[in-house]
Protein backbone atom coordinates (compact mmCIF):
# COMPACT_ATOMS: atom_id res chain seq x y z
CA UNK A 1 0.00 0.00 0.00
CA UNK A 2 1.18 3.17 -0.78
CA UNK A 3 2.26 6.28 1.84
CA UNK A 4 3.01 8.75 -0.64
CA UNK A 5 -0.99 11.03 -1.28
CA UNK A 6 -0.09 11.06 -4.85
CA UNK A 7 0.99 7.18 -4.90
CA UNK A 8 -2.59 6.29 -3.41
CA UNK A 9 -4.77 8.47 -5.50
CA UNK A 10 -2.33 6.72 -8.87
CA UNK A 11 -3.51 3.42 -7.68
CA UNK A 12 -6.64 4.32 -7.32
CA UNK A 13 -6.55 5.73 -10.94
CA UNK A 14 -4.74 2.22 -12.37
CA UNK A 15 -7.73 0.20 -10.53
CA UNK A 16 -10.62 2.13 -12.65
CA UNK A 17 -8.53 2.59 -15.55
CA UNK A 18 -7.60 -1.34 -15.61
CA UNK A 19 -11.13 -2.23 -15.23
CA UNK A 20 -12.05 0.03 -18.01
CA UNK A 21 -9.68 -1.53 -19.95
CA UNK A 22 -10.45 -5.13 -19.57
CA UNK A 23 -14.25 -3.83 -20.34
CA UNK A 24 -13.17 -2.70 -23.87
CA UNK A 25 -11.40 -5.98 -24.56
CA UNK A 26 -14.22 -8.67 -23.25
CA UNK A 27 -15.95 -6.83 -25.45
CA UNK A 28 -13.71 -6.88 -28.45
CA UNK A 29 -13.19 -10.65 -28.14
CA UNK A 30 -16.59 -11.40 -27.00
CA UNK A 31 -17.76 -10.07 -30.73
CA UNK A 32 -14.60 -12.12 -32.21
CA UNK A 33 -15.90 -15.49 -30.84
CA UNK A 34 -19.11 -14.76 -31.66
CA UNK A 35 -18.25 -13.99 -35.50
CA UNK A 36 -16.04 -17.51 -34.88
CA UNK A 37 -19.69 -19.36 -34.17
CA UNK A 38 -21.16 -18.33 -36.44
CA UNK A 39 -18.55 -19.06 -39.12
CA UNK A 40 -18.54 -22.41 -37.89
CA UNK A 41 -22.71 -22.61 -37.79
CA UNK A 42 -22.46 -21.39 -41.52
CA UNK A 43 -25.40 -18.30 -40.44
CA UNK A 44 -24.58 -16.50 -42.87
CA UNK A 45 -27.43 -14.12 -42.62
CA UNK A 46 -26.11 -12.93 -39.00
CA UNK A 47 -22.50 -12.98 -39.24
CA UNK A 48 -22.26 -9.18 -41.58
CA UNK A 49 -24.20 -7.45 -38.45
CA UNK A 50 -21.72 -9.52 -36.07
CA UNK A 51 -18.57 -8.93 -38.11
CA UNK A 52 -19.13 -5.23 -38.45
CA UNK A 53 -19.74 -4.79 -34.83
CA UNK A 54 -16.25 -7.24 -34.54
CA UNK A 55 -14.59 -4.50 -36.29
CA UNK A 56 -15.78 -1.75 -34.57
CA UNK A 57 -14.92 -2.50 -31.25
CA UNK A 58 -11.44 -3.54 -32.19
CA UNK A 59 -11.45 -0.21 -33.95
CA UNK A 60 -12.20 1.70 -30.69
CA UNK A 61 -9.54 -0.45 -28.46
CA UNK A 62 -7.22 0.70 -31.00
CA UNK A 63 -8.32 4.10 -30.85
CA UNK A 64 -8.28 4.22 -27.20
CA UNK A 65 -4.47 2.89 -26.87
CA UNK A 66 -5.95 -0.45 -25.44
CA UNK A 67 -4.10 -2.72 -28.23
CA UNK A 68 -1.61 -1.26 -30.64
CA UNK A 69 -2.93 0.17 -33.98
CA UNK A 70 -0.94 -2.94 -35.99
CA UNK A 71 -2.57 -5.29 -33.66
CA UNK A 72 -6.33 -4.27 -34.11
CA UNK A 73 -5.11 -4.20 -38.14
CA UNK A 74 -3.71 -7.93 -37.73
CA UNK A 75 -6.82 -9.13 -35.72
CA UNK A 76 -9.18 -7.39 -38.21
CA UNK A 77 -7.29 -9.27 -41.60
CA UNK A 78 -7.42 -12.56 -39.81
CA UNK A 79 -11.36 -12.61 -38.94
CA UNK A 80 -12.10 -10.53 -42.66
CA UNK A 81 -10.07 -13.86 -44.14
CA UNK A 82 -12.19 -16.28 -41.69
CA UNK A 83 -15.75 -14.68 -42.46
CA UNK A 84 -14.66 -14.23 -46.64
CA UNK A 85 -13.16 -18.26 -46.62
CA UNK A 86 -16.22 -19.61 -44.32
CA UNK A 87 -13.77 -21.32 -42.43
CA UNK A 88 -12.15 -20.87 -38.97
CA UNK A 89 -8.28 -21.20 -38.11
CA UNK A 90 -7.25 -22.55 -35.03
CA UNK A 91 -4.20 -22.01 -33.49
CA UNK A 92 -1.14 -24.23 -33.91
CA UNK A 93 0.64 -25.60 -30.92
CA UNK A 94 4.42 -25.52 -30.66
CA UNK A 95 4.45 -29.46 -30.81
CA UNK A 96 2.59 -29.25 -33.94
CA UNK A 97 4.85 -27.13 -35.31
CA UNK A 98 7.95 -29.11 -34.76
CA UNK A 99 6.49 -32.26 -36.03
CA UNK A 100 5.45 -30.52 -39.21
CA UNK A 101 9.04 -29.50 -39.60
CA UNK A 102 10.33 -32.64 -38.91
CA UNK A 103 7.84 -34.62 -41.46
CA UNK A 104 9.06 -31.75 -43.74
CA UNK A 105 13.16 -32.33 -43.35
CA UNK A 106 12.63 -36.28 -43.86
CA UNK A 107 10.52 -35.86 -47.00
CA UNK A 108 13.57 -33.24 -47.78
CA UNK A 109 16.25 -36.26 -47.24
CA UNK A 110 14.56 -39.21 -49.06
CA UNK A 111 14.40 -36.69 -52.50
Amino acid sequence: MPIIKSAQKRMRQTIVKTARNMNIKRKYRAFIRETKKLIEAGEKSKIASVFSAAYKAIDMAAKKNIIHKNNAARKKSALAKMVASGKVKTATTKAEKTTAKAKKAKTAEKK
